[in-house]
């Protein structure tokens, strides 16, 4: 009779009472986590001062890698390897100062036993905040119980008093008042009849969304099962970015020149230069209008109504950034783009709405988005932001606090002040972007938006809602922020109705935002809610956070 030699588990160390375990997760780029580890060093030194002061002693997780000359888990294998070495039971901290891959760390966050929090320093640097932001959605979607924290000085008392409670107690909480269900909202029965309308039009004609590769960046809170995407009428053609790559190849350098130029008479004003390494150069410039090209025939071919490229793995190794053709295709005033036959004019006078990285949270809503705006006869482009960073305006021109939304690059022209003729093109972040490519950047003008998030809790597709007004400031403001941020990107100076800093960070399941204007104050109430009851009736579970503005309630 054979005898069977019977694998058993990794035997681990009890970690002593007293002690928590910090963890570091980081990018899956060298570069980028060598440039970082500076700012995450520091912010974890604080972290020990501050964990000390509550009585307790830091045990890092995982070792200073010599040979990489950083401190980051920088892989999924990595980081199961470092949990199979962890006592389940012993409280850890995720530590966050820069972006990070969820899926480096989601494997070994969903099988602990112990108490979980995910910490962040208050700075736009290196965007720790959009990290933790997408861990604690990958959890939230994940089914993880977490706490989370955030702090502009990890000596303060306040966060030395929550952070003490959680190390005592394994749990923080953080008021969240200004979520209201949508049952406890009054929505106009015009608004409630046409967001019904729309659900019921959607599910029954139905729209595909095209995917070039999911899982951008280990954002698992932006892939929507199937089985709860389908029912809102919704299905996914899953496309690969190889075809994509192929495509552009076919595009000829004439066609890719006259969407330059194109681009260059609506006033697109491109920075170059001649070096390919640190320079947006010419070269980048035809190859990124000849992927805006292939996306729109791909689109076409496959009968999509929305798609989403993943660019940053992948890519990024290939080809120049997307972001410029991510922007164009979000707006109506774009340069045409005609079958390879010449004879159709594709998506004519319309966006073909693109949702950044892949995050089909953020794709769900912006064609939602699209079709309600369209409907009530509202600005139609919407773009998601990263939910970047925030701080009090030192110009003093408001007394409100400003958010910093930030996204790469994809933003539609229409949002900027001064559209097409305000916007400059120039190289992104050779840390991020070896290949290059020109961003569209700008600042987004004065007006009211509706911002909002799908996300998935309880394998349910939830929606959160929200008004805004974004603020003009003085450009130096501006520049402070660009400077504390990415000066290459985008830039919307935000100030949420009724939501706090705070509140908005202990209630957000995303690092990304989704953002539309809409021509007034009123007009932009109306349309939030038209959305809501849209969402409703597709099956979302709708909450309506803060309040209009001015204050008063919904």
């Amino acid at each position: 009779m054979a005898a069977y030699t019977v694998p058993s588990p990794r035997q681990t160390t009890k970690l002593p009472a007293g002690q928590v375990y910090l963890m570091a997760n980081g990018d899956l780029r060298l570069s980028a986590n060598q440039n970082c580890w500076a700012a995450q060093n520091a912010m974890e030194q604080d972290i020990e001062k501050a964990v000390a002061t509550a009585g307790w002693t830091v045990v890092r997780s995982h070792p200073y890698k010599e040979d990489e000359k950083h401190g980051f888990v920088s892989s999924q294998a990595e980081g199961m390897e470092v949990f199979r070495r962890l006592d389940p039971n012993a409280p850890l901290i995720v530590a966050e100062a820069v972006w990070q891959y969820s899926h480096h760390l989601l494997h070994g966050l969903i099988t602990h036993q112990g108490p979980i929090l995910t910490l962040a320093n208050w700075s736009g640097t290196w965007p720790g905040l959009v990290g933790m932001l997408n861990l604690n959605g990958s959890l939230t979607k994940a089914g993880v119980e977490y706490s989370t924290l955030w702090a502009d000085d990890f000596a303060d008392p306040k966060f030395q008093e929550q952070l003490s409670t959680w190390l005592k107690t394994g749990k923080v909480e953080h008021p969240l008042d200004h979520v209201h269900p949508l049952s406890s909202v009054s929505v106009g029965s015009d608004e409630a009849a046409l967001g019904k309308a729309l659900a019921e039009q959607l599910q029954h004609d139905k729209a595909i969304m095209g995917v070039f590769d999911e899982g951008c960046m280990g954002m698992f809170n932006a892939i929507i099962p199937d089985h709860l995407l389908n029912p809102t009428g919704v299905y996914k053609e899953r496309l690969s970015q190889s075809a994509l790559y192929y495509e552009s190849t076919q595009v000829s350098d004439d066609e890719a020149l006259a969407v330059r130029k194109r681009m260059e008479e609506m006033g697109l004003k491109f920075e170059t230069g001649p070096t390919h390494e640190t320079d947006l150069t010419d070269q980048q410039i035809l190859m990124q209008c000849k992927m805006y090209i292939a996306a729109v025939r791909i689109a076409d071919d496959f009968g999509c109504s929305l798609i989403g490229i993943q660019y940053q793995q992948g890519l990024k190794d290939v080809m120049p950034a997307s972001d410029l053709v991510e922007g164009t295709l979000n707006d109506t005033n774009r340069p045409p783009v005609k079958s390879r036959d010449g004879g159709r004019v594709l998506y004519e006078g319309e966006p073909l709405p693109h949702f950044n990285e892949v995050d089909e949270c953020a794709g769900l809503d912006g064609l939602m988005t699209y079709r309600v705006h369209k409907a009530m006869g509202q600005p139609v482009e919407n773009t998601l932001h990263d939910l970047r960073w925030g701080d009090w305006d030192r110009s003093g021109t408001t007394d409100e606090y400003v958010w910093v939304f930030e996204i790469s690059g994809s933003v539609p022209p229409t949002h900027l002040t001064g559209g097409w003729a305000g916007a400059t093109s120039v190289r992104q972040p050779a840390m991020y972007f070896p290949a290059g490519g020109g961003t569209i950047k700008g600042i987004s003008h004065p007006g009211e938006v509706v911002w909002s998030r799908i996300y998935i809790e309880d394998d349910k597709l939830k929606m959160d809602v929200g008004r805004a007004g974004v603020v003009e400031l003085p450009i130096e403001e501006t520049e402070r922020r660009w400077q504390d941020t990415t000066p290459q990107w985008p830039i919307m100076h935000a100030v949420t109705y009724g939501v706090s800093r705070d509140q908005m960070m202990a209630r957000h399941k995303a690092n990304h935002i989704q953002v539309a204007y809409a021509n007034s104050a009123e007009e932009a109430d109306k349309a939030m809610l038209a959305k809501a009851a849209m969402a409703e009736a597709l099956g979302m579970e709708v909450a309506v956070c803060g309040t209009r503005k001015g204050g008063a309630a919904w």
